[in-house]
């Protein structure tokens, strides 16, 4: 996987890194970033050498979500196409993730926002750094959360902090989110990445089908219809992605003001 432009992988002895790198951008999800993942991620899932995977971010932040600043594939009336957007380039990502036949360690560095939350989320363990932060940013566009975060966060923390996270928008700071449970270690900035490979190291020697095995009964315990989740979050989101309030998201966005939503 030498030709990747967003990501760098590596393996070593049964354990891979998969490293988001658009720095200049906080790794915003574009479309080759989501080609590219999805191809690392089914490539790792298939190959019986990886034991553990590992994804984290280069730069100041793990992932700031989609980038608003590529240009949208249209659907009706020159609306961007959304539902299909997280069809055929999110949901693979996720779904291989959760039904990969090993560990996945997420390392969280900066902001894990939007796509990128799902995709920490999505993770088997989460460490984070002590300044990074989660958002689920959606709402502050007019969108709804996607990603398989209407999943990953109310098995992680209930009811009533899903809610604050998806009707407030705001920040979880790490400390946080150790302490509602939406992460499984909060570090050290500076310790972040040798903890993470310490962490990948161990689990890239252990009972590898024993991981598998406890991650599917997991699976099916806590997201047995998660791909029927997946589609009703495509489902709301191609129809926000035609209302009057996201468009009037993403130009407050843009403009960096704030948003005028008239709830249409």
């Amino acid at each position: 996987m030498t030709d990747n432009e967003t990501l760098d992988v590596t393996v070593a002895d049964g354990a891979a890194t998969i490293l988001l790198n658009r720095p200049d951008k906080l790794n915003a999800w574009n479309l080759q970033l989501g080609i590219e993942l999805r191809a690392a991620v089914e490539s790792l899932s298939a190959d019986d050498a990886v034991r553990a995977v590992l994804i984290t971010g280069a730069g100041r932040g793990f992932s700031s979500g989609a980038d608003l600043s590529e240009p949208r594939e249209e659907g009706a009336e020159g609306m961007p196409d959304l539902r299909a957007r997280l069809k055929e380039r999110y949901h693979p990502i996720i779904t291989g993730i959760r039904e990969m036949p090993k560990p996945v360690i997420a390392a969280v560095n900066g902001g894990a926002v939007g796509i990128g939350c799902s995709l920490a989320l999505a993770a088997d363990l989460v460490l984070a750094a002590e300044s990074s932060y989660f958002l689920l940013a959606f709402v502050n566009i007019g969108l709804v959360p996607d990603g398989g975060s209407t999943a990953f966060i109310p098995a992680r923390v209930g009811l009533a902090r899903s809610m604050e996270m998806m009707m407030l928008g705001e920040r979880v700071q790490a400390p946080q989110a150790l302490e509602w449970g939406l992460v499984n270690r909060v570090v050290p900035d500076d310790q972040l990445r040798a903890e993470a490979d310490a962490l990948l190291a161990r689990l890239a020697k252990g009972p590898t089908k024993a991981y598998a095995n406890g991650k599917a009964l997991l699976n099916r315990r806590l997201y047995a219809d998660l791909d029927g989740q997946l589609e009703a979050e495509a489902d709301f989101q191609g129809e926000q992605g035609q209302s009057p309030d996201f468009i009037e998201g993403v130009l407050a966005f843009m403009q960096k003001r704030e948003p005028n939503f008239t709830g249409k």
